[in-house]
């Protein structure tokens, strides 16, 4: 599948990026964009998430006196919807009521913002309505932890997607074919897959600068006294202090091999050949910028991984062990144990 993702990445002190086809004027912006959101949210949302989206759409039209962008809301009910917070939003309609209208023009999207317990909302007319708004060549924006109904769907086989970090390992152990990238946003095709909270703000900017000037973009940012927006496709997992830099570019390749190899950890010689770097290099990275050892961190991100899995899946503890490359369970437990005061499964039974 050839993938459409086009990060992009902004400075309020720098030009745009070269070969981005950004527009100097609004009016050149492309048919294709996206300007109008049908927004499903599921119980649970993230408020956070949702207002770093909306808002920088909001103020792309107040501060260029333009209706750039529409939203409504909905639900699967008709009514009102409670975020995690427990402050409920109104909503107006039923999203599988408005359809119809959701179809009707070239240039609407259906987003969908879910946040814990996604799984209980993925019911089969939920799966048959985001089928049936594919099969229309409508884009699909997931935010959060939505990548999760996607994948349920049917809709992510043998595509590129992101999720938000703590739910990652479970969406790779329960569904096949999916090529998981530790992004913050990532578009394949008309499905932009997103990791959620302020991660949507990075991807609201990317909309605006592709729909407007980059004029535009700099005032939202000096509106919302954000410095910089970030490239879609930066790591999740990486501290923020190291997105910029030559120095945060070199470990994040690292840390997403990292990631990307937890069933069958990498050696170090294998990481080094990979990113061009020699052993002594990635070892006085790791000491500068994260007061650890390579081996060491590669132990804490098995570690970590297990625990999503135990605390978000069903899969036995030896299942888990395997699936995070240890080689016994006994090891495993004992790891576990030492890093998180807690054995894996007394946690499970909890």
């Amino acid at each position: 599948m050839n993938v459409a993702h086009r990060p992009v990445s902004f400075d309020l002190d720098d030009r745009p990026l070269a070969g981005r086809g950004l527009s100097s004027s609004s009016s050149a912006a492309s048919d294709a964009v996206v300007s109008s959101f049908h927004i499903l949210l599921l119980p649970g949302f993230s408020q956070l998430c949702l207002a770093s989206m909306i808002e920088p759409l909001r103020l792309a039209n107040s501060l260029s006196g333009k209706s750039l962008f529409r939203w409504q809301l909905a639900s699967l009910d008709g009514h009102s919807v409670a975020s995690a917070s427990g402050m409920s939003l109104e909503v107006t309609g039923n999203v599988f009521a408005e359809e119809a209208a959701t179809t009707a023009c070239t240039r609407n999207a259906v987003l969908v913002c879910a946040g814990e317990g996604v799984e209980q909302h993925s019911t089969s007319e939920l799966r048959s309505f985001l089928r049936r708004i594919r099969r229309a060549a409508v884009p699909i924006y997931a935010l959060g932890t939505a990548t999760w109904l996607l994948a349920d769907a049917k809709l992510l086989d043998g595509a590129r997607c992101t999720i938000h970090w703590r739910k990652m390992a479970a969406l790779y152990e329960t569904f096949y074919g999916l090529a998981i990238d530790d992004a913050l946003f990532v578009r394949d095709g008309s499905i932009v897959t997103c990791a959620g909270e302020l991660a949507a703000f990075d991807l609201a900017m990317e909309l605006v600068a592709q729909h407007c000037d980059i004029e535009l973009v700099r005032r939202i940012c000096q509106h919302l006294a954000a410095d910089r927006w970030r490239d879609g496709a930066s790591a999740q997992s990486l501290l923020p202090g190291l997105r910029f830099g030559s120095a945060g570019k070199k470990l994040s390749r690292i840390l997403q091999l990292m990631e990307r190899n937890i069933e069958e950890p990498l050696s170090l010689q294998a990481i080094a050949q990979e990113v061009s770097l020699s052993r002594r290099q990635i070892e006085r990275l790791f000491e500068r910028h994260l007061s650890t050892t390579p081996r060491q961190h590669y132990l804490i991100l098995k570690l970590r991984r297990a625990r999503q899995l135990i605390e978000m899946t069903e899969m036995s503890v030896t299942a888990i062990a395997i699936a995070c490359g240890f080689d016994s369970a006994s090891y495993f437990s004992k790891s576990f144990k030492d890093h998180f005061g807690i054995l894996p499964s007394v946690l499970r039974a909890r």
